[in-house]
């Protein structure tokens, strides 16, 4: 199976499905205000983890987020006005401490969960789990909870931030310049020989087993194009023919986009970057096939783009080939 034209659609984490109402974020009070409205729908942030449990009206047993009125104390912690569902029911993420192992709202530990069962999980845990509107709030109150962490002084006089605009901007205390939040786009990407190969990579310091398709982030004044170029030429010595958009996703580890693409090459030497690269290495599907069942290698999680474009190669899933779950990091 070659190679489709198809895009990847409804990938993990960008099928949000808020609307971000932004016209409202300028409004000085609104937090406040929301804070006051029992209907409001609280996601808290706890580190990198939000509670999640089995949600009830889904039929295939599926995961949602363990959203809650506002309390009293979300008026003293970082809030971010999210946005509002087609009810109009407005949705704040709130970043409260992290709680002592044991000590979790429910009984337990606040730092540890099931993937299937729920408890606090990471995205990584929960989020291929979720439905859009529960992914897309995990997705971006984590992404601002890392940014306001990282941003709590001005990077032009270094006085302190302050959050403003429903927390969306951080403002300069002293010279009240704004900043606001970044996103750091990268490139990732099959690239496939004209054996209809695909290129497997093991960067440098990741442990035996765990190959993906070789990725980068955007360097400044570079198209998409040219960094999916460059990044292969750096990586594993390949001038590339060819890179076709296939879709991106937010990636908020702690603040990337990945936007995919599938390249083409006419060139089969491989000399590997050391520093980036411990290995690379060319394979057919059925070679690929064999290495999944020999559980010989580890495959991208599930809420990656990078699985995705894999798959898309592979022309079946993961899980299809190994029938069931697979080895992932």
């Amino acid at each position: 199976m070659a190679l489709t034209d198809e895009t990847l659609a409804d990938l993990a984490l960008s099928r949000s499905s808020l609307d971000r109402v932004a016209g409202e974020r300028g409004r000085p009070d609104v937090l406040a205000e929301l804070l006051d409205e029992p209907g409001t729908l609280v996601a808290e942030v706890r580190g990198d983890r939000m509670r999640v449990a089995t949600d009830p009206t889904a039929a295939d047993g599926s995961l949602g987020l363990v959203l809650r009125a506002p309390e009293p104390e979300d008026r003293t912690r970082l809030a971010v006005h999210l946005g509002r569902d087609g009810a109009g029911t407005a949705y704040v993420g709130v970043v409260a401490p992290e709680e002592p192992a044991g000590e979790g709202p429910d009984g337990s530990s606040a730092g540890a969960g099931d993937p299937e069962a729920g408890g606090w999980l990471t995205l990584r845990q929960a989020g291929e789990a979720l439905g859009p509107r529960d992914a897309g709030v995990f997705t971006t109150a984590l992404a601002l909870a890392h940014w306001h962490a990282t941003h709590r002084f001005c990077p032009r006089c270094g006085a302190p931030t302050e959050p403003v605009e429903a927390g969306w901007v951080r403002r300069c205390v002293r010279d009240a310049s704004e900043h606001y939040p970044r996103t750091d786009p990268a490139v990732i990407m099959s690239v496939v020989d004209p054996d209809d190969r695909l290129l497997l990579g093991r960067g440098a310091h990741w442990p035996e087993g765990r190959f993906s398709v070789l990725a980068g982030f955007v360097e400044p004044g570079e198209s998409f194009e040219l960094a999916v170029a460059r990044e292969v030429a750096e990586e594993v010595g390949v001038a590339i023919d060819s890179a076709r958009y296939l879709g991106n996703q937010p990636w908020p580890f702690p603040s990337s986009v990945m936007i995919g693409f599938a390249a083409t090459t006419r060139e089969t030497e491989l000399t590997i970057d050391p520093v980036e690269m411990a290995e690379a290495r060319w394979v057919t599907r059925e070679e690929y096939r064999d290495l999944l069942r020999s559980d010989a290698i580890r495959t991208p999680s599930g809420i990656s783009i990078a699985k995705r474009i894999i798959e898309r190669w592979l022309g079946s899933t993961v899980e299809s080939v190994v029938g069931g779950a697979s080895r992932r990091w």
